[in-house]
């Protein structure tokens, strides 16, 4: 019986994407495309989610590209901007199994910088009875160690919870610790499969 879901919450429930941002900044998009790969990339930014304090990033990267020094401060200083909103048909089904009385987690790759602001513009944050953010913990999925600390946290028994992430890498490392896993491509796939689980209602409520 499956008690427990624990939600990723960027590109799952909260649209964050630094085009929303580089668009604002950049009036060519392959530029800004490669300025995303070559500079601020995916890669530098998981440091941040992994522990390393902002101030030193930007200094750091700043000193290797110094001729995009505004542009790198941006990532932190407007990073509010990133940030499109709630994913709505994600989060409706987050209040559905918050309604049927589910044990609800989040798991998340976050700077701890960054993330109480997150938490202060989203309220149904609050529904979850704890999350694990990796930036507190100084440890990044797939790691399996941060998984283990939020059943060890929770008393969450993997076999007994699902587990939704829009990253295949961090489906495939919960499902490799027992947890029934979900790649979410969509909330209509998700809402199909939480349905077959007895979880939620097949269809939306009007």
């Amino acid at each position: 019986m499956i008690d427990t879901v624990v939600f990723d919450l960027g590109g799952v429930l909260i649209d964050w994407n630094p085009r929303y941002l580089y668009r604002q900044l950049f009036d060519d998009e392959a530029a800004m495309e490669r300025f995303l790969a070559d500079v601020c990339t995916g890669a530098w930014n998981e440091q941040q989610d992994a522990g390393r304090p902002w101030a030193e990033a930007v200094a750091t990267l700043s000193a290797d590209f110094p001729e995009h020094a505004p542009l790198i401060s941006a990532f932190r200083d407007r990073w509010k901007e990133m940030l499109a909103g709630p994913i709505q048909d994600s989060v409706a089904l987050l209040a559905e199994l918050k309604a049927r009385g589910v044990r609800l987690y989040a798991l998340t790759n976050w700077s701890h910088e960054t993330f109480p602001v997150a938490l202060e513009m989203y309220d149904f944050l609050r529904w979850f009875e704890g999350i694990v953010v990796s930036g507190d913990e100084r440890l990044i999925k797939p790691d399996p160690r941060i998984y283990q600390r939020l059943f060890e946290r929770y008393g969450i028994e993997p076999a007994r919870a699902i587990y939704i992430d829009d990253a295949r890498r961090n489906v495939d490392a919960a499902a490799a610790l027992g947890m029934h896993a979900w790649w979410f491509q969509g909330a209509e796939g998700l809402r199909a499969w939480l349905a077959s689980h007895g979880l939620v209602d097949a269809e939306a409520m009007a």
